[in-house]
């Protein structure tokens, strides 16, 4: 079963400084027929204004990331770390028994724009940590490649669920596919391109549901970015 969630119907919130997409209920946001996937319970296209960005603030048990598409942000947290995460890096937070952080564009010309993604934990209480790596446009093209993991395998961000996180650059024309075991779900976030979804065209910003699917076969009719989480059964 596959089962869009088109660009136009996620919640929007232009702040000025921040323009925001919400795929799932956040904040002012509230669908209950959106409220989380499966063990994905946050994915906002952020686009920040120049100078501009989250002042510090807290979160607790919630494993979050943060995906670069263009610009770059500056993160400072109450572990002690900072940085400044560009194109091509993801940045893995576990939130966990609490931490306090801050996001603001590390530019005063251009904007930042990001996916933000938070899943649940496996469980509460973790202890708080930070982990950043950048994979090359390279490392993704035309292929699935690892970022996030429960077990960091090759070289992928370790993450505290049971979720395979890929991201891929797939050119105009190549094909991907990708199985889907038995009692998994999978969310795919198309972040640029076009993309052929088993016969479903995808656009820029819209993603799908996958379900008892079986064989995914992806096909750029545009130069494409997304992403694929591969996580437990939605039901």
């Amino acid at each position: 079963m596959i089962k869009l969630r088109k660009s136009a119907e996620r919640g929007h919130a232009n702040h000025g400084w921040l323009d925001s997409y919400h795929s799932f209920s956040f904040n002012r946001y509230y669908d209950p027929a959106h409220m989380q996937y499966s063990v994905l319970r946050v994915i906002n296209e952020d686009v920040v204004a120049p100078d501009r960005g989250f002042g510090m603030h807290p979160h607790q048990d919630m494993e979050i990331v943060t995906y670069m598409l263009s610009g770059a942000l500056r993160h400072m947290d109450s572990l002690g770390n900072g940085s400044v995460i560009r194109a091509g890096d993801v940045q893995r937070m576990t939130a966990g028994s609490g931490i306090v952080h801050s996001e603001v564009n590390a530019s005063s010309s251009e904007p930042a724009h990001l996916l933000q993604i938070w899943m649940l934990p496996e469980r509460n209480g973790l202890e708080p940590g930070y982990e950043e790596k950048h994979f090359s446009t390279e490392e993704k093209l035309n292929r699935l490649h690892l970022i996030a993991s429960r077990d960091a395998r090759e070289g992928s961000l370790l993450v505290h669920q049971d979720v395979s996180l890929y991201a891929s650059v797939l050119q105009q024309g190549k094909a991907l596919s990708y199985t889907l075991g038995e009692d998994r779900s999978a969310y795919l976030q198309l972040a640029r391109g076009r993309l052929d979804l088993n016969g479903e065209i995808l656009l820029a910003g819209d993603a799908a549901k996958l379900e008892q699917l079986g064989q995914v076969s992806l096909l750029a009719e545009e130069d494409a970015e997304f992403l694929l989480f591969d996580m437990p059964s939605a039901d």
